[in-house]
């Protein structure tokens, strides 16, 4: 029994890289460092969050090791923005690099017009060749070792159709990029406008959909070079594009932008964690869904009669009832040709899927491999979305003095708990699979939706101060 442990732990520390030890070492001295630093204005709970984050994100660079110069590259550039600064936010317009860069707003518009660049290219590889390198039996042989898929090498191949989704899918990884730096350089402006107002961003619905968007990208990423496919991109950057497409009417029409103070019930460090782990939950429940309606596509290629294509009409009539409903709640009056340049690009989006279904379901990986992706996205943002409704329930408990008050916030966060719930309970025990499961999907991200947005839009409640 020793001699089977150490040779256990013989082969974990062979794993283990000189980059990954040097990646741990840059982590551990710079959160000491702003620990050692910072610690006298932070309370006891934001000292235990800076410190457990240290083996964390050791932890998931040594997990998924393109992490590891993410982490670097965000830090060194965010330090960059920061030095540049020099405690003076009017540098902004004076210093080049961080005028057109790295000041928050400067990397967040790069990570729209990366996002946007991202999701052309990917679809570009639909069309430019058919399906090579990876075979489906390869996928098959993965899946079936201990019923979980292992890395399959990098998905490549030499057609014009596999360049495009490589650059896809690099142009997406360097928008992960800018959204994190922006990310970390607001919350470093945000406490150098007062500091009575400066927060960890993710207090407003411009700052969540930053966070929906590298979130449900990079869990994409990861699902892309762990099944060693690059065909699911086109499918889920269409959400991530969406909610680009939003934020960008969200800057240019309320000016949302803005870095403003929290409201009293924001002002908690229950905020830290409960918005990140909320947003996990809806990042990859978007991510299944696409994947979901991949899977329709790829089951109904060939189907001629035009009632049985029902996925890619609905996904046409979604798309562009977000412009009827923002102009029914007057919220479009200052943007309305924009949203008719987004229901035009939807109507244009859904007709080529339409009458390219053939050769998009040829690139698509194998049944197996989307409802594996699937089950597992749903599994991952089940686990962190129940975190955030018991994390929530105690944020309320603590602001407002109760942990339930069926608001219609709570109401509709706990539908979106007990559709997934449901979902994964038929897959475990019933073993839900193929068209069923795909549909449920769909419907589970039109109620996640709902909860996130519909709820501001058209009902109000304690959350109100998420409105539109």
């Amino acid at each position: 029994m020793n001699t089977t442990t150490l040779t256990l732990h013989e082969s974990w520390y062979a794993r283990r890289s000189l980059f990954d030890w040097v990646f741990a070492a840059i982590v551990a001295a710079a959160g000491l460092f702003a620990f050692a630093r910072y610690q006298p204005s932070m309370d006891v709970y934001e000292k235990v969050i800076l410190l457990a984050a240290i083996p964390a994100l050791v932890w998931l660079g040594w997990f998924w090791r393109p992490l590891r110069v993410l982490a670097l590259v965000v830090g060194a550039a965010a330090l960059l923005a920061i030095a540049s600064y020099q405690g003076d936010l009017a540098r902004a317009e004076q210093v080049f690099w961080l005028k057109y860069f790295l000041s928050s707003q400067s990397a967040i518009l790069w990570m729209s017009v990366l996002f946007f660049m991202s999701t052309v290219f990917y679809w570009l590889g639909f069309f430019g060749g058919e399906k090579t390198a990876l075979t489906l039996a390869a996928a098959r042989g993965s899946l079936a070792h201990e019923g979980a898929p292992a890395a399959l090498g990098r998905p490549g191949g030499g057609t014009f159709a596999d360049a495009m989704e490589r650059i896809g899918s690099r142009i997406a990884w360097a928008a992960v990029t800018m959204a994190l730096i922006g990310t970390m350089v607001r919350w470093y402006e945000s406490h150098q406008i007062g500091p009575d107002i400066g927060h960890i961003p993710v207090s407003n619905l411009y700052e969540v959909f930053v966070l929906f968007c590298w979130l449900t990208t990079a869990f994409y990423l990861y699902f892309e070079e762990r099944y060693a496919t690059r065909a699911l991109g086109a499918f889920v950057m269409l959400v991530v594009s969406a909610a680009v497409g939003f934020l960008l009417w969200y800057t240019l029409v309320r000016g949302a932008h803005e870095i403003q103070p929290l409201v009293p019930a924001l002002q908690s460090w229950w905020m830290k964690l409960h918005v990140p782990a909320n947003f996990i939950g809806y990042g990859t429940f978007a991510l299944a869904a696409m994947v979901a309606f991949a899977y329709l596509i790829k089951q109904q290629a060939d189907e001629t009669r035009w009632w049985r294509l029902a996925p890619i009409w609905l996904l046409g009539a979604a798309l562009c009832f977000v412009p009827i409903a923002f102009r029914q709640r007057g919220v479009a009056e200052a943007g309305g040709s924009y949203w008719v340049g987004y229901a035009t690009i939807s109507a244009l989006i859904a007709a080529g899927i339409l009458l390219g279904r053939r050769r998009i379901a040829a690139r698509l990986p194998s049944f197996e491999v989307l409802d594996d992706v699937m089950y597992k996205s749903i599994a991952v943002g089940f686990a962190f979305f129940t975190i955030a409704t018991v994390l929530g329930a105690l944020w309320a408990a603590d602001a407002w003095g109760g942990y339930w008050s069926w608001d219609p916030k709570e109401t509709w966060a706990l539908i979106v708990w007990l559709n997934y719930a449901a979902w994964l309970h038929m897959r475990l025990v019933k073993g839900l699979r193929g068209s069923l499961a795909s549909w449920w999907a769909l419907v589970g991200l039109a109620v996640t939706t709902f909860a996130f947005l519909g709820v501001n839009m058209f009902l109000s409640g304690l959350h109100s101060y998420g409105t539109l």
